[in-house]
């Protein structure tokens, strides 16, 4: 059974997702209970699965008995088992704000298992053109999601997702053209085992494959200057989907950035070829200055929570992109807890307008008194993404660094440090604003709700004060994610 534990991932929610369509004949609010039954099932499998992965090491499946690398591969190892379960909680536990945040059509859920499909896929899948086809369903997820809102900003800002998100793909899937012509496989074991030996880590071909590949992950990502989809696509979505793809579509996608580094070109070639590893170390840290920059500037809140996602990625990519042990687990750590504090944070802005009309800077000023528990755990999350300790912000920005140093990458330290000066900046003044400002908005003012006036549910508070609870309770599993990572990526670095 354990062996089958990838597939079922991925199949679980396809068929959960077609569900709602058919119970759509008969009843337009079937679509939530048959989510959340999906996910009640996928969320334990995906521990489960993790589980394996702790106790046994890397677990391999060849779907239809094909074997590798002629059949398709799904490989699971402690990077990517964490990831499938960070997708499969996130997305369990957004279901309780769903339910009354919606929106509630059937269709919406059946995208909303969708993309939950294209994420697994994308985490457990160990073919380089499988990832491509999982990184499509998850695009065309998106899209339909961000374009659910009511306003036609909404609409537009998922065409632009679509046009730039398709333009990424498009260089993803000719970087892997490349590959095949080059090595007649797509299996990305395979692919690392011809790459050095057959092509060479400096042949055209190599360095373009590699050039296409990662640049259309980088779209994906989000990093600055290719970051432009982001912004709209998290301000314009209703606010269920702003925490759901602000949580995991660009943490997938900078896990696949990452699976692409380690299991298709390998640490190998990135020393082979110091001009990528800087060049990729050049585009990350340019991401952490631009998007805090960016960040600063806003007035939106929710603008300016897209800008530190881009900065936030900057990070992460830097981290893997050191490549030590020590840098990998702290992108790692990072990765996951910028999932849970940055989907908690637009789903905390979510309640705060819905409580008190509040959307911009200006506006949050004194609501910390009218909207308590979120604007409280706004705050605690807020601090946790600068990085203030005990929160798991603190450890990940920390190992990242430490990596950085053993590998005398001195500017990159720099910008490091300099992020949290940065990431301070703009956050800091919304908790200052939250607490110790003057009210913009009167007492009983209407409040200018995105979604037709509904209220706040119980549901939507608790998602919000778990995400700021997680954000500290975290760090008792950072040594745990350390020894699993060490045990199980060794071969990859």
């Amino acid at each position: 059974m354990i062996e089958h534990l990838p597939v079922l991932l991925v199949v679980l929610p396809i068929v959960g997702g077609s569900v709602p369509l058919v119970a759509g004949l008969f009843t337009d609010r079937a679509g939530w209970p048959i989510a959340t039954a999906t996910m009640l099932v996928h969320a334990p499998l995906a521990g489960w699965l993790w589980w394996a992965v702790w106790d046994a090491g890397t677990i391999e499946y060849a779907v239809g008995g094909y074997a590798a690398p002629y059949g398709i591969e799904l490989v699971v190892d402690g990077l990517s088992a964490t990831v499938a379960l960070l997708v499969s909680v996130v997305a369990l536990g957004l279901l309780a704000y769903a339910r009354r945040a919606g929106p509630r059509s059937n269709t919406f859920f059946s995208m909303y298992l969708l993309l939950v499909t294209g994420l697994t896929g994308m985490s457990v899948t160990g073919d380089v053109f499988n990832l491509y086809v999982f990184l499509e369903i998850t695009g065309l997820a998106a899209y339909g999601l961000v374009a659910s809102g009511r306003e036609a900003s909404s609409a537009v800002a998922a065409l632009k997702y679509l046009i730039i998100g398709t333009v990424g793909a498009s260089l993803y899937l000719l970087g892997v053209g490349y590959l095949l012509a080059g090595t007649g496989t797509l299996n990305m074991a395979d692919l690392a085992g011809k790459l050095g030996s057959t092509l060479g880590y400096d042949s055209t071909l190599v360095l373009t494959a590699f050039g296409l590949m990662v640049g259309g992950l980088t779209v994906k990502v989000a990093l600055f200057p290719l970051h432009t989809w982001q912004p709209d696509a998290y301000a314009n979505a209703p606010d269920t989907v702003s925490a759901f793809i602000s949580a995991l579509v660009s943490t997938v996608s900078a896990y696949a950035l990452a699976r692409l580094l380690f299991s298709v070109f390998t640490v190998d070639f990135l020393t082979a070829v110091p001009a990528a590893r800087w060049a990729l170390l050049g585009l990350a840290s340019v991401s952490i200055i631009a998007g805090s920059a960016l960040a600063v500037s806003q007035s939106n809140v929710q603008r300016m929570l897209a800008y530190s996602s881009v900065s936030q990625f900057g990070l992460v990519v830097a981290g893997f992109t050191i490549a030590t042990p020590v840098a990998v687990v702290g992108a790692t750590i990072h990765l996951v807890g910028h999932a849970i504090m940055k989907g908690g944070l637009f789903a905390a802005t979510g309640v705060i307008e819905r409580e008190t009309g509040a959307r911009s800077v200006r506006s949050y000023a004194g609501m910390g008194a009218r909207s308590p528990l979120a604007a409280g755990s706004f705050a605690v999350l807020a601090l946790a993404m600068v990085g203030v300790p005990p929160a798991v912000g603190f450890f990940g920005k920390w190992y990242i660094v430490v990596g950085a140093v053993e590998s005398g990458l001195w500017p990159v330290v720099v910008v490091l440090l300099a992020s949290t000066l940065l990431t301070l900046a703009y956050f800091a003044r919304l908790v200052e604003r939250l607490y110790f400002a003057e009210p913009t908005i009167r007492e009983g003012e209407e409040a200018a709700v995105a979604d037709g006036g509904e209220s706040v549910s119980t549901g939507m508070v608790a998602v919000v004060v778990t995400a700021a609870v997680l954000s500290i309770a975290l760090i008792a599993g950072v040594p745990v994610l350390d020894s699993l990572l060490n045990e199980t990526l060794p071969p990859l670095l």
